[in-house]
C-alpha cells in the first residue's frame, strides 16, 4: 500500500479529564500515515491522491472547535475523518500530549483504522 505521512504536526487543543486541563489549551503532537491509491504514483494528479494540506487544515479545525476528554476519543475522531471525508482505505496515527506530567516528555495513544 502506498502511504503519505505527516510527522510532528503540533497544535494546541483543550483535552483532558481534569478540571485544570479543561480550561487551558495544551500542546499536542500528531504523527500519521494515510493509505493512498496506487494510481497517484503513475498519474501525477492531485485528484488521484489525498491532499495532505487539506488534511492538516481539517485537523486544525477540529482541534480548535472540539473538546475531548480522552486522547483515544480525539484519535478515533481524526481517524474517522481521514477514512470518511478523505476516502483513505487505512490510517495509522498517534497523538501525544507534550510535557503533560513531570518527568514525562510525551504520553499518548496510537491507533490504526481501516474501512
Amino acid at each position: 500500500m502506498d502511504v503519505i505521512f505527516i510527522k510532528e504536526f503540533r497544535a494546541e487543543t483543550v483535552i483532558g479529564i481534569y478540571e485544570w486541563e479543561r480550561n487551558i489549551p495544551q500542546p499536542i503532537e500528531i504523527d500519521m500515515e494515510i493509505g493512498i491509491p496506487e494510481q497517484a504514483a503513475s498519474s501525477d494528479e492531485i485528484v488521484d491522491t489525498i491532499d495532505y494540506g487539506k488534511v492538516v487544515l481539517r485537523f486544525r479545525e477540529v482541534l480548535a472547535e472540539h473538546r475531548f476528554a480522552l486522547l483515544e476519543a480525539l484519535a478515533g475522531h481524526l481517524a474517522q475523518i481521514v477514512l470518511s471525508e478523505f476516502g483513505s482505505p487505512w490510517v495509522k496515527l498517534s497523538i501525544a500530549k507534550i510535557d503533560a506530567m513531570n518527568g514525562v516528555k510525551r504520553l499518548g495513544v496510537r491507533m490504526e483504522r481501516s474501512r
